[in-house]
C-alpha cells in the first residue's frame, strides 16, 4: 500500500493588496484550518480570513464566506450529522471554527454565523465537535477546556490548569478527553468522580494527537522528532525511530487501520501499530511542515494543510488483498487488478465511480463504489452483479453463503445472486451505526453477530438459515465484561456453530450460537467458556471450526475450541502455543484459509501450516454420520492426542459413544472411560442416558432440565446433590415432595446434607437449612 497526493489548484477571488500579494508570492498563508464537509468538498481557512470550498468534482476552489479582520482562525471542524459517513456522505450543515483571541463561531451551511461566543482569554488551540454530535469541546492556550452543547450553551469546565493546552481530542465514545501540555499526555474521563490520567510522552512539547475510532488508541507526534502511540491508560505501543524534523501532525483513519504522519516535507501512511507502508516526500515545490492532516468521512482520501499554505490531498493505492489463488490489488481510484496466480491470468475492473472498499474470499471479490456494489465470481469475471442504492461502505466480510456490508443507512447480508438475505435490526441500532466496525461484527456460516454500543457487554445473533425466526428477533448473548471484539466460525454444520470474543480482559471466551436440542442462546443451554488469556487477536479457519489467537509473544491453535469448551482437559490437550519472537513485535493475523495461517508483522506476510491431520479430521467429520470410521482411522495414522481428544469431543457431542470411548482411550483420559462405560450400562436414548450424556459436555442445566421434563425427580435431585448444589437441591425436594408416592426426597436430602457437615465437622450455616436442623433439635430439648 502506498499513498498518492495531488497539490489542489486554490483560486483566489479578490483583489491583493500590497501585503497580501508579496505574500502570495513568498508562498501563501500557513494553512492549518482544513475539513472535509462531504466525501466531494474540502473547507479550508487560513489568516487571510477568507473560506474556501474545494471540490473534488471540479478541482477547483470558490470563495464561500469571509471572516471578519480581527479574526484569526486557529482550528476547523465540520460536524457530521448522523455519525462518521452518514453525514460525511450527504453532506453536513454546521462548521466550528476557532480564533486565537478566544473566541469560536458556528455557521450554517450557508455560510451564515449562528453564534459567535467569547469562550477563553487565550487562543483557542483545539474546536472539535464530539463524535456522537451531542457538543463540542474548545481547549486554548489558558490551559482550559470547556465543553458546549451544540447551540452554543456552556455545560461545564472539565480541566482548569496554568499551563497552555496545545491539542485535545474526544474519545471514540465521547466519554473522555484527550490533550496535550507540555512534553506530557493527559486523558480526563467525564464520569463523576473519575481521575485524570497523565503521563511524560515526549522530551518536547506534544504537536499533535489523535485517537483512533478503530483500536482505541492514541498517536501524537512531538517535538522530539518522533510519534508514539499509547494506549487508552497511557501504556506506551510503539515508538518510531527519530526523524529528521519535528512531527507536527499525525491522523488515525476513521474506516481502516492506518495511521497518517505529517512532517517537514513529508508524509508517512503507517498501520495503526507504528510500522511504515511508504512516505512520500515533497522536494519540487517545497511545502513546509504539515500542520493539518483531516480524513475524509468513508475513509479513502485525506485533505493535508501546510506551513506554505498548499492544499494537498492524498489517497491510499495498491491496497492488497489475497485468498487462495487470488489476488486483488487496487491501482488507481476507480480501477481494481484481479490476478489468478493458479493460471496467470489478470483482469484490470474499471468502475465508473470512487472505489470505497473491497473484499476477497471464497471465490468472490465484493467491491464497492460511492453509490453501488459490485460482486465478480472468479469464474464469470465479465458479468459482475450489480447493486444500486448502497452509499458510503464502510465494512465488507465476505462468508461461505453470504457476504456482509455496512453502510451509511443500516447492515446488509446479500447472498451472492445479489438478492438480499437479511436487513438486522434489534433496540437502538439505527443510533448506533456510527459507532459499529468491523470489530463489532462478524459474520459465521449461518449467524450474524453484532455487539451491542450502547451495552457493550451484549452480544445480538441473527440467523441465517431461511425462515429462521432469529432473522426478525436476534436472540442475546451477555458477556461479563466488555466485548473487544468477536468472531463467528466460518464453517461446521448447522448444529455446530459458535462464537468466540475477546473482552476488555483481553480473555478468550466462546459459546455456543444454538445448541443441539433446537434451543437459542438465552434459554440457559449455551454457557459461556473460558479457553484462553491475553489475546490480542483471533480468527476462525476459513473450512473448518479450528481457532487461532495471537497473543503478546506467542500464538496459540485451539484445534477443538467449540465441542471441549466444557472440558478443561480438552481444551488443554487440543491448544497448540508456539513462539513468535522470530516473527517481531505487533504481530497480527491477516487471514486463515484452509491449512494455512498467514501472519502480518511489520508489512511481511509471514504463512505458517498447521496441522494437516486436524484439518483433514474436520472435513471428514462434517461430511456426515456416516465418517466416523474414517476419522478413527486418520487418528490411528497420526497417533496425535490432540486429534484423539478431537474426536472425542465431537463424537460424545454427537452421542456416539463407542467411537468416544475409543478416542478417550487412546488420549489416556481413563476417568472419561470408566464414565462412557458407566453410559452404556443405562438404557439407551433414555432420560437418564441424555441427562448423563449432557452433564459429561458440561451442560447441568440441560441436564436437570431433561430429568425434571420426564418427572425423573429422584434422578434430578440426586444430580444436585453429586454436584454439591445443595439449594437446587433442596428447592427440587420441596416443589416435588408430593410428586411420587413412597419417596421422601426431602428427607434424602436432609440425610446427605447431615452427613455433609459431619465430615467437614462443622455446623450447619445455610439459611435455608437452619430450619430444618432447629426442627430436628427441637424435640431432643
Amino acid at each position: 500500500m502506498k499513498l498518492k497526493t495531488r497539490i489542489c489548484k486554490k483560486n483566489s477571488l479578490k483583489t491583493l493588496d500590497a501585503t497580501e500579494e508579496s505574500q502570495e508570492a513568498s508562498g501563501n498563508y500557513p494553512l492549518s484550518c482544513v475539513d472535509w464537509s462531504s466525501n466531494e468538498e474540502i473547507y479550508f481557512v487560513s489568516d487571510d480570513h477568507q473560506i474556501y470550498k474545494w471540490s473534488d468534482v471540479s478541482r477547483d476552489s470558490v470563495e464561500v464566506a469571509k471572516l471578519p479582520d480581527d479574526f484569526i482562525p486557529t482550528d476547523l471542524h465540520w460536524l457530521l450529522l448522523g455519525g462518521r459517513s452518514s453525514g460525511g456522505g450527504k453532506g453536513s450543515d454546521t462548521l466550528l471554527i476557532c480564533s486565537n483571541d478566544g473566541r469560536f463561531i458556528i455557521l450554517n451551511k450557508s455560510a451564515r454565523v449562528e453564534r459567535s461566543i467569547a469562550a477563553h482569554t487565550a487562543p483557542i488551540s483545539a474546536g472539535r465537535w464530539s463524535p456522537d454530535g451531542a457538543g463540542l469541546l474548545t481547549a486554548a492556550e489558558d490551559g482550559v477546556i470547556k465543553i458546549w452543547s451544540r447551540s452554543g450553551m456552556l455545560r461545564s469546565t472539565v480541566v482548569q490548569s496554568d499551563e497552555p493546552i496545545r491539542c485535545a481530542r474526544w474519545s471514540p465514545n465521547s466519554t473522555a478527553i484527550a490533550f496535550s501540555q507540555g512534553g506530557h499526555i493527559s486523558i480526563k474521563p467525564l464520569a463523576a468522580n473519575s481521575k485524570l490520567i497523565r503521563w511524560r510522552a515526549h522530551d518536547g512539547l506534544v504537536l499533535s494527537l489523535s485517537w483512533s475510532a478503530q483500536s482505541n488508541i492514541i498517536a501524537s507526534g512531538g517535538e522530539d522528532f518522533r510519534f508514539k502511540i499509547w494506549d487508552a491508560q497511557g501504556a506506551s505501543l510503539y515508538s518510531s525511530a527519530a526523524e529528521e524534523y519535528a512531527i507536527t501532525s499525525v491522523a488515525f483513519n476513521p474506516e481502516k487501520d492506518l495511521l497518517l504522519v505529517g512532517t517537514f516535507n513529508m508524509l508517512k501512511l503507517c498501520h495503526s501499530t507504528g510500522w511504515c507502508y511508504n512516505s512520500e516526500r515533497f522536494t519540487a515545490p517545497s511545502v513546509g511542515s504539515f500542520h493539518t492532516l483531516a480524513w475524509s468521512a468513508d475513509g479513502t482520501q485525506v485533505a493535508c494543510g501546510t506551513a506554505t499554505g498548499q492544499l494537498i490531498m492524498g489517497y491510499a493505492v495498491e491496497q492488497q488483498l489475497y485468498s487462495r489463488n487470488l489476488k486483488a490489488s487496487s491501482t488507481s481510484r476507480k480501477s481494481i487488478a484481479l490476478q489468478d496466480i493458479a493460471n496467470g491470468s489478470r483482469d484490470v475492473l474499471e468502475f465508473p465511480q470512487r472505489v470505497i472498499n473491497f473484499a476477497l474470499g471464497y471465490g468472490h471479490l465484493v467491491v464497492a463504489t460511492t453509490h453501488q456494489l459490485h460482486i465478480y465470481n472468479e469464474k464469470y469475471i465479465n458479468t459482475p452483479i450489480i447493486i444500486d442504492g448502497r452509499n458510503d461502505v464502510r465494512v465488507i466480510e465476505v462468508g461461505k453463503k453470504h457476504f456482509m456490508v455496512l453502510d451509511a443507512t443500516s447492515i446488509w447480508v446479500y447472498s451472492y445472486t445479489g438478492r438480499l438475505h437479511l436487513n438486522p435490526r434489534y433496540p437502538g441500532s439505527q443510533a448506533q451505526l456510527p459507532l459499529l466496525n468491523w470489530r463489532s461484527l462478524s459474520l459465521g456460516l449461518d449467524v450474524l453477530a453484532i455487539r451491542d454500543n450502547s451495552e457493550t457487554t451484549l452480544l445480538h445473533l441473527f440467523d441465517l438459515i431461511p425462515g429462521a425466526s432469529r432473522q426478525y428477533e436476534p436472540q442475546s448473548l451477555r458477556a461479563k465484561q466488555p466485548l473487544a471484539e468477536i468472531a463467528a466460525c466460518r464453517a461446521g454444520s448447522a448444529d455446530d456453530q459458535f462464537v468466540a470474543f475477546i473482552d476488555s480482559n483481553r480473555e478468550l471466551y466462546i459459546s455456543e450460537t444454538r445448541n443441539l436440542n433446537g434451543g437459542s442462546a438465552n434459554n440457559g443451554h449455551n454457557e459461556i467458556y473460558k479457553i484462553g488469556t491475553q489475546l490480542t487477536a483471533i480468527k476462525w479457519a476459513s473450512e473448518t471450526n479450528i481457532l487461532v489467537g495471537v497473543h503478546d509473544s506467542c500464538y496459540s491453535i485451539w484445534y477443538c475450541p467449540g465441542e471441549g469448551a466444557s472440558d478443561p482437559t480438552i481444551i488443554a490437550l487440543t491448544t497448540v502455543t508456539l513462539d513468535t519472537a522470530e516473527f517481531g513485535k505487533h504481530v497480527d493475523i491477516d487471514s486463515f484459509e484452509d491449512a494455512v495461517i498467514t501472519f502480518r508483522c511489520a508489512g511481511a506476510l509471514l504463512p505458517v501450516n498447521i496441522n494437516i491431520y486436524c484439518e483433514v479430521l474436520h472435513r471428514t467429520l462434517q461430511e456426515g454420520q456416516g465418517q466416523w470410521q474414517q476419522a478413527l482411522k486418520i487418528c490411528r495414522l497420526a497417533q496425535h492426542t490432540s486429534l484423539w481428544a478431537t474426536l472425542a469431543a465431537v463424537a460424545t457431542r454427537k452421542h456416539q459413544l463407542q467411537i468416544s470411548e475409543e478416542a478417550y482411550s487412546a488420549a489416556l483420559q481413563i476417568d472419561k472411560v470408566s464414565y462412557l462405560q458407566h453410559l452404556k450400562t443405562l438404557t439407551p436414548s433414555s432420560p437418564e442416558q441424555m441427562a448423563e450424556n449432557s452433564l459429561m459436555l458440561g451442560r447441568m442445566l440441560e441436564a436437570e432440565t431433561i430429568l425434571l421434563h420426564n418427572q425423573k425427580f429422584q434422578q434430578a435431585v440426586g444430580l444436585a446433590l453429586r454436584m454439591h448444589n445443595w439449594k437446587r437441591a433442596l428447592e427440587i425436594a420441596q416443589k416435588h415432595e408430593t410428586a411420587e408416592p413412597g419417596l421422601d426426597l426431602l428427607q434424602r436430602v436432609l440425610e446427605q446434607r447431615r452427613k455433609y457437615l459431619k465430615a467437614l465437622a462443622r455446623d450447619e450455616w445455610e439459611p435455608l437449612y437452619l430450619s430444618y436442623a432447629v426442627k430436628d433439635e427441637s424435640p431432643s430439648e
